[in-house]
């Protein structure tokens, strides 16, 4: 039965290759799942439902952050200040800083220290039509402590109406307990952490750093092994500060989506475009740390490649969020079309997720996450900086 019906409403449903526009639309929701999605003349009969009169605003589908660190404890502020004297990401990390320096304060705060820590960051996101986000570890670096980030997480979900994926990222960094035998701590996690987290439920997919400062091609093969012997799929993050082939391995895994990706080679694009890798780029970071190499936007966009945009919400390279700042950085820094960057935070979001068949477009059977716009057109949600036009947010019909 049709609880809701949002009519007078200019839709853009992202089916289809473009926006999906209607100009005089009407959405009706029975139970939390979309029942129509389409113009208003031909909505189908509604008795007793609700309706909204949207009055002629913009109705895209709640918007998605497929990448983020968003549960942690402290910040790096300091470490800002030193990139801004000229120190880079990789000496900052070399010397104590960077990850394990983030996972000192994380391994000393409580489950519920995690959770009162992140909320706000969860809080600015949802205020900009954000209805899905995902949720990395990576900071714990320890059992404990890993696990103690991923029910953080799951809680997030159960403090606030929204959806939240877990991501188990392990390989982040090496810990010190593990200094100069890198080998040894993925056996732990392979053998131990992975098994534990799968068999718990709290991950939904496995991730991890294949670069110098992180691990190796050869060690994130083994954690990919031992994630898919636990059916949970993968992502990477990959061809961030070197090509190591990252992108490569992991859509040999099939994996969702390879992340960063600013010194991607052809190679690259090649294997993720037959697999069906999601590229999630990341302008925050790409701007927070003055880089300049970019993504091969123009490669990804000629093989096909599904492109993603996200926070990668973090404390040391990409305090942000904003995913609309994101977009339009998407769009300044690395050249997106508005069409591209509005795709890229509803439906390539949604398949870097593993979710295309539940969320992504405004369409029958996909659930009623809608996001309610005070703009004149689309542009506008790219457009604009330090602006929310938000008028409302619907998750699950709510």
């Amino acid at each position: 039965m049709i609880n809701h019906v949002w009519t007078n409403a200019r839709l853009a449903t992202m089916t289809g290759d473009g926006l999906g526009v209607v100009e005089d639309g009407a959405i009706a929701s029975a139970d939390g799942t979309i029942a129509y999605a389409g113009p208003r003349d031909a909505l189908p009969p509604t008795p007793g439902a609700e309706f909204i009169d949207c009055e002629g605003r913009w109705i895209t589908p709640g918007l998605i952050d497929c990448h983020t660190h968003l549960i942690h404890a402290g910040n790096r502020a300091r470490e800002f200040e030193l990139r801004l004297a000229g120190a880079s990401y990789e000496e900052i990390a070399r010397a104590g800083g960077g990850i394990v320096s983030t996972m000192k304060a994380t391994r000393a705060a409580s489950e519920d220290e995690l959770v009162a820590h992140s909320l706000p960051r969860l809080d600015a996101l949802i205020a900009e039509g954000v209805t899905t986000i995902e949720i990395k570890s990576g900071y714990g670096l320890d059992a404990a402590s890993e696990i103690a980030m991923l029910r953080a997480a799951r809680r997030m979900a159960k403090d606030r109406r929204v959806t939240v994926c877990t991501t188990f990222l392990g390989a982040h960094a090496l810990p010190p307990e593990y200094t100069n035998n890198a080998d040894g701590y993925i056996a732990m996690l392979c053998n131990d952490l992975i098994p534990r987290i799968a068999a718990d439920g709290l991950a939904d997919a496995v991730d991890g750093f294949c670069e110098g400062i992180g691990f190796t091609p050869p060690q994130i093969e083994r954690v990919f092994a031992a994630a898919r012997a636990a059916n949970l799929p993968v992502k990477l993050h990959a061809e961030q500060l070197s090509n190591l082939g990252g992108a490569a391995l992991a859509a040999r895994f099939g994996a969702l989506s390879a992340d960063h990706l600013e010194h991607l080679d052809q190679a690259g694009v090649k294997a993720m475009a037959n697999a069906g890798t999601v590229a999630v780029l990341l302008p925050g970071a790409y701007y927070f740390c003055r880089e300049t190499k970019l993504p091969p936007v123009d490669a990804l966009r000629d093989a096909g490649v599904p492109i993603a945009l996200a926070t990668d919400c973090n404390p040391g390279t990409s305090p942000l969020t904003s995913l609309l700042l994101a977009m339009n950085m998407g769009a300044t820094l690395f050249r997106l079309t508005v069409e591209e960057c509005l795709r890229a935070v509803t439906v390539q979001a949604a398949r870097a997720l593993g979710l295309s068949e539940c969320l992504g477009t405004l369409a029958a059977g996909k659930r009623c996450d809608l996001a309610i716009w005070n703009v004149e057109m689309p542009a506008e949600l790219v457009y604009r900086m330090g602006f929310n036009p938000l008028h409302a947010r619907v998750w699950s019909g709510q």
